[in-house]
């Protein structure tokens, strides 16, 4: 499984990156990093508008499209030799916004359901997601602390694996809006969700 993520992430960077240099050709340069990350998280405020209205198909469509603005700013930040540690803020930052922006979204459209208390899941899938990133973030500033010589962009990765990642979590909404088995996908993240963000807590523990 884990191959099989990995092996998908490879491929979707490989792809990204031909469309950053084609971007960064056609701007002639000016297309900033920064810019495609705000942009990305601007429209999953439609995305998630789209999913409280009941319509989950093109909500996965453009969930799709624009999920892979994360993989996109990143490869175009590396093609410009403009990575730093703002953008690696920024991005973090928005991800947690586009997350609390997608769940507000499936929160309403289970409220106004025939089956309102599954909105419950909606509630507990967010909490989770923002727990994993939480818990990475306080790791990295932890070990930061006990020890100085580590690059950023090493801590970056130390706690950035686990069963359910960001990508991952993304993937998942976007294929349960797509089949229409999002209450199933929803309730699914937030246990494995919580799993992830309590195993990352215990990785993190031991190194301290």
């Amino acid at each position: 499984m884990k191959r099989l993520v990995q092996g998908t992430k490879n491929s979707v960077r490989r792809f990204m990156r031909q469309i950053a240099r084609i971007l960064n050709t056609l701007s002639g340069g000016r297309l900033s990093p920064n810019a495609v990350t705000i942009v990305g998280f601007l429209m999953h405020i439609p995305i998630a508008w789209l999913i409280a209205l009941g319509h989950p198909l093109r909500a996965a469509v453009l969930l799709v499209i624009f999920g892979l603005f994360d993989t996109l700013d990143g490869e175009l930040a590396r093609l410009q030799n403009r990575s730093s540690v703002q953008g690696m803020l920024l991005d973090a930052s928005t991800d947690r916004m586009k997350e609390v922006l997608l769940y507000t979204g499936i929160a309403y459209f289970f409220a106004t359901s025939t089956h309102p208390t599954t909105a419950v899941w909606a509630a507990a899938a967010c909490g989770a997601s923002l727990c994993v990133s939480y818990v990475k973030a306080k790791g990295e500033a932890a070990i930061a602390s006990t020890s100085k010589k580590i690059p950023h962009a090493e801590l970056n990765k130390m706690f950035a694996d686990g069963l359910l990642t960001f990508e991952i979590r993304m993937a998942l909404l976007a294929a349960g809006l797509a089949l229409g088995h999002l209450v199933w996908v929803v309730a699914a993240i937030a246990i494995l969700a919580s799993y992830t963000a309590i195993s990352r807590l215990v990785r993190i523990g031991a190194k301290l």
